[in-house]
Parts: C-alpha cells; structure tokens; sequence
C-alpha cells in the first residue's frame, strides 16, 4: 500500500514524464515540482527505478480491476469487450498524462525490470480479450472464421492507435464518442 505522499510522487512523475519526456524525469525536476527536497523524494522511493516501477504497479492493479469487473460476469462477450474498452477509455480521459508512459514501452527497454513489467500488463490485456474471445466464438457471437489471436490484434492494436491519435492531436475530439463508435464498429465486423 502506497503512502498519500507517495500517490503524490507517482502522480507528479506521470505528470512530469509527460510534459519532459522520459529525460526531463530527474529527482531535482521532481522534488521541484511536488514541493519537497531531493532527500525527502529518496525517503519514499529509493530511485527514478523504483518510481517508473510503482507507475507500472499501480497501472497492472487496475488491469486486475478490470479483469475482474469484466470476465466474472453473466454479460455477452461483445458487451464484455465494450465495456472493457470503454473503461479504459474513461481512464484514459480522466488520466491523459498516463498515456505517455504505458504507451511508450520504448522508455523502458534498456531496464528489463521494467520492461518485464510493461510486457506483463500487455500479456494479461492480450489473455483477457483473447478469453472473451474465445468464449464469444464458443458460444457462437463471435465469428469462428477470424481466429481470435487476429481479432484480439485487432482490438488492442485499434485501442492503442485511437488513444496515442487523440494524445497527439492534443485531445482534440472526444475520446469516449470516438472509442465507443470504434468499438461498435469492429463489435459489427466480428459479430456472428
């Protein structure tokens, strides 16, 4: 369990790495801009290392959220999906600064640690859609004719580009009405 001072840090490092850049991210730019002494930042984390890590922790905790909210239900598999995605897209507007460090595994491929962590909350994405998938083409709403590893890269792949396009269009349009006609529009394509 993290400390109040602690959520603060983390927030303020998203928040720092998305207006800087994984460069800008130094403890001295950091204890700037939460208000606090270097010193006081290493009481609470011990290196940049471990605060990209608590980043990730905190981000994979909200995955098992999701995946709990969502797989343990009586639902429909595209009404799965929907939700699913539509949750992170609300996430993703409530938290756009966020964008920059999940999206970006580039950063984090010279630190296996942290590399292992992204690719964990990318393979535990990949395993639930791919499970409601596969629960979908069971049940027969989902088409057995596409093979749910494609339609899987199809969802994942459309997520990422939607929201990096709204990042990088400075949040220009409305990520919620884009992602659900997004949504509704592959769930047609997939639909048996």
């Amino acid at each position: 369990m993290l400390s109040e001072r602690q959520e603060q840090i983390i927030k303020v490092s998203i928040d720092l790495i998305d207006s800087k850049g994984i460069q800008g991210f130094t403890i001295k730019n950091l204890s700037k801009a939460v208000g606090i002494s270097e010193p006081a930042i290493y009481r609470h984390f011990e290196s940049k290392f471990e605060i990209l890590a608590a980043i990730l922790d905190v981000f994979k905790f909200k995955m098992k959220h999701f995946k709990e909210k969502f797989i343990d239900n009586d639902e429909s598999a595209l009404k799965k999906i929907e939700n699913i995605y539509n949750s992170h897209f609300f996430y993703f507007t409530q938290n756009p600064a966020i964008i920059s460090v999940i999206f970006a595994e580039e950063i984090f491929h010279n630190d296996e640690i942290l590399y292992n962590k992204i690719n964990e909350i990318l393979q535990t994405n990949e395993n639930l859609i791919s499970q409601i998938i596969a629960k979908g083409q069971d049940t027969n709403e989902i088409k057995i004719e596409i093979d749910k590893n494609q339609i899987t890269i199809m969802l994942m792949g459309s997520l990422r580009l939607i929201v990096k396009k709204w990042k990088m269009s400075s949040y220009s349009f409305d990520l919620m009405k884009e992602g659900k006609e997004l949504i509704a529009s592959i769930n047609s394509l997939i639909k048996k």
